[in-house]
């Protein structure tokens, strides 16, 4: 499948042909971004919002977290100019795995460079540099996205105004390496994995999905899964729990690419604002900017005690709850609770520049 196809038309691809060096080693002779924006960026070219978006996502945002998008909703497109890019490594347009690469006239498949989420981040600052934008209002994601945006404080304090992570933390725990490392070794076993170098038409489905199936489960909660299905089965005497799992996991499969589950999990395993800048509180009590976290209490991939660590030890911050069972996945499915509390934040900033003016 060529995943691009599924992209909006309305993607916007900015294509650098310098050569982009890597956190880990190594470069890209070039690179393509793919992205989307909403709204109009006005004269003093200081309303921006930047999206970073999770694991399996693109940029299409709207789609994606459909419910957040509207005026007087999370992500205002009558006040703010609003951006979304595809992040490195992926498979919906950005620079990845599926990709040509110049030098060899193939696809880079295994042979992909690891990434950071810190190449992650400077490609989004080449983009936003592309588009004139020198100022960011706020800079808002969850998981792989939260990631992206405690970056985005650290590397570009002078651009970043405020950053609001969502159900992430500081560093990727032994914990997510491993469960993301079970997932990469349930792909490389597929024995259409043919070490990376599958054919398009004939991937590790099964590996893949698999490895979606163990992930559902860190991405909800022992409540969610007891109250949605209990012990109920289907027709045919299957669990609904094990249908579920089925399903999603054949959902992935039709929508992305198993090199590219590999190159992303990895690179959120580096995940560590301490990493080369010093103690990991200290660091964190050198962001100087607003910072709201949102946690979500029955999540057992990045637990509450994480968030709470950010909160405790980032000066201008505070933190917020959705006390919802469903997991790490709540913040997209209880759209409106996050809307508001996006809103109510991004208020808080254009109050504070209006105050300041």
């Amino acid at each position: 499948m060529e995943y691009i196809d599924s992209i909006s038309e309305k993607t916007g691809f900015f294509v650098s042909r310098k050569p982009f060096s890597l956190e880990l080693g190594g470069e890209l002779p070039e690179t393509t971004i793919a992205y989307r924006t909403w709204g109009t960026l006005n004269r003093e070219r200081n309303n921006v919002v930047l999206i970073c978006h999770a694991l399996t996502g693109s940029a299409d945002a709207d789609a994606w977290w459909d419910g957040m998008f509207g005026e007087a909703m999370g992500f205002d497109d009558t006040e703010d100019f609003i951006i979304c890019s595809n992040v490195l490594g992926s498979c919906y347009g950005t620079t990845g795995p599926l990709s040509r690469n110049p030098l060899t006239g193939r696809r880079y498949g295994p042979d992909f460079p690891a990434v950071t989420i810190r190449d992650m981040v400077r490609l989004q600052r080449l983009l936003l540099d592309e588009l004139g934008i020198r100022q960011v209002k706020l800079v808002v994601g969850a998981s792989l996205g939260g990631m992206q945006v405690l970056e985005w404080g650290f590397m570009f304090p002078e651009m970043v105004r405020a950053l609001m992570p969502m159900g992430v933390s500081g560093r990727h725990s032994a914990w997510c390496i491993a469960q993301s490392e079970a997932q990469r070794q349930a792909i490389s076993a597929d024995r259409d994995w043919n070490d990376g170098w599958y054919e398009l038409d004939a991937p590790p489905a099964r590996g893949l999905a698999a490895a979606r199936m163990m992930a559902m489960c860190s991405y909800r909660s022992f409540d969610n899964f007891q109250e949605r299905f209990g012990r109920e089965k289907k027709d045919d005497a299957t669990f609904q729990a094990e249908s579920y799992l089925r399903y999603q996991g054949e959902k992935l499969v039709n929508r992305f690419d198993a090199n590219t589950y590999i190159t992303l999990t990895r690179a959120m395993d580096t995940h560590d604002v301490s990493r080369g800048r010093g103690d990991y509180k200290r660091v964190l009590e050198s962001l100087a900017m607003p910072v709201e976290v949102l946690s979500i209490t029955s999540d057992i991939l990045y637990p509450k005690e994480e968030q709470e660590e950010l909160a405790e030890h980032i000066p201008e911050s505070r933190i917020e709850y959705l006390h919802e069972s469903y997991g790490h996945d709540a913040f997209l499915i209880e759209v409106d609770k996050v809307s508001r509390l996006v809103k109510a934040f991004r208020d808080k900033i254009t109050a504070k520049d209006s105050s300041a003016a």
